[in-house]
């Protein structure tokens, strides 16, 4: 019988926030397993920030989604099919199979994973990138140290609900910046979070002025803009800004708005690093241990948000994200999964 494969296929560079035209959802038939490879049917796919970034042309830290080609992402599933002995019929594995239903791969960049261990789901939440970006970030970038005063922009995503817990975990002061009072609840009820700030409350520097009276020695960022500068107006001496993502630039249609104060880094004589998390990939399994053994004696929650879909539903589920629908981990789980 031969399969029927949905794809999602970029279709044109948008401008400002995707739009249905910068699409082309297709059906077309799954091309034969040749030698060395395997069929995975993938029921999970996470839906990220940095997506939106995949789109634009020009240089970054990976290349461009190129017109035409199968809109990049990550994602858990089934091997079905497989002429390659290191992957068998029945195996659960993550990859960036891409958004469409079936993938065939020939096992590079792809891992096992163990149901076992958490639902499929947590794999590309705690267990996958979201919580690898947390962890190496955090630990290695930002080098918090017990009693510090942590902040995370963007606490109520998939990295920064992460990363607090982290910051809390070793000892840290934490306070996250989310928007809307449901997420700011979530974050010190739920997580443990020992402050949260709504930003759509405005003022956000007074605010951070009363909750990090001390100054901010790790700012983690995830949504640069405005947000960067107030927290750069916070810094305690030798603080440390760590760059994981601008989220309120991705779909800015005018000139990046960057740091007017960075001046700030030289009189707090601090330290603003960006990293990318595919430079500690030889020690994803150093973090995976931890993470897991967090999850397991509860010190660290795992939020995934799971929303039902086709493939034809992905483009709704990354505006979703940049609407701040979400709580946690975003993750369009396929039909039938």
């Amino acid at each position: 019988m031969t399969l029927t494969n949905t794809v999602c296929r970029l279709a044109s560079r948008p401008l400002g926030l995707p739009k249905e035209s910068d699409w082309h959802i297709d059906e077309e038939p799954v091309g034969p397993v040749s030698e060395g490879e395997f069929l995975v049917r993938v029921d999970y796919l996470s839906v990220d920030p940095a997506m939106r970034t995949w789109m634009n042309a020009g240089r970054s830290y990976v290349p461009p989604v190129e017109i035409g080609d199968v809109m990049r992402a990550g994602g858990v599933g089934r091997v079905i099919d497989s002429r390659n002995p290191q992957f068998a019929v029945g195996d659960d594995v993550y990859g960036t199979f891409g958004v469409q239903r079936y993938a065939i791969s020939d096992g590079r960049d792809v891992t096992r994973i163990d149901t076992a261990l958490a639902p499929a789901p947590v794999h590309l939440g705690a267990l996958g990138i979201s919580g690898l970006t947390a962890y190496f970030g955090l630990l290695e970038v930002g080098r918090p140290q017990p009693g510090q005063t942590v902040v995370v922009s963007g606490a109520a995503g998939s990295v920064g609900s992460i990363a607090g817990q982290i910051a809390r975990i070793n000892g840290c002061r934490v306070v996250g910046i989310a928007g809307g009072p449901g997420k700011c609840r979530w974050l010190v009820e739920e997580l443990g979070f020992d402050a949260a700030i709504d930003y759509r409350a405005g003022d956000l520097r007074r605010q951070l002025k009363v909750h990090a009276p001390n100054g901010i020695d790790v700012f983690f960022d995830n949504v640069g803009g405005v947000t960067l500068e107030a927290a750069l107006a916070r810094l305690a001496r030798g603080a440390r800004v760590v760059i994981c993502g601008a989220i309120s630039q991705y779909n800015a249609t005018e000139e990046l708005h960057g740091p007017a104060n960075y001046m700030q880094l030289l009189v707090a004589r601090a330290s603003m690093t960006g990293f990318v998390i595919f430079d500690y990939a030889d020690r994803y399994g150093e973090a995976v241990v931890r993470l897991a053994d967090w999850l397991r004696s509860g010190e660290l929650r795992s939020h995934e948000q799971v929303i039902s879909g086709g493939v034809g539903d992905f483009p709704e589920a990354l505006l979703a994200l940049f609407r701040g629908d979400n709580t946690g981990k975003l993750i369009l789980a396929l039909d039938g999964s």
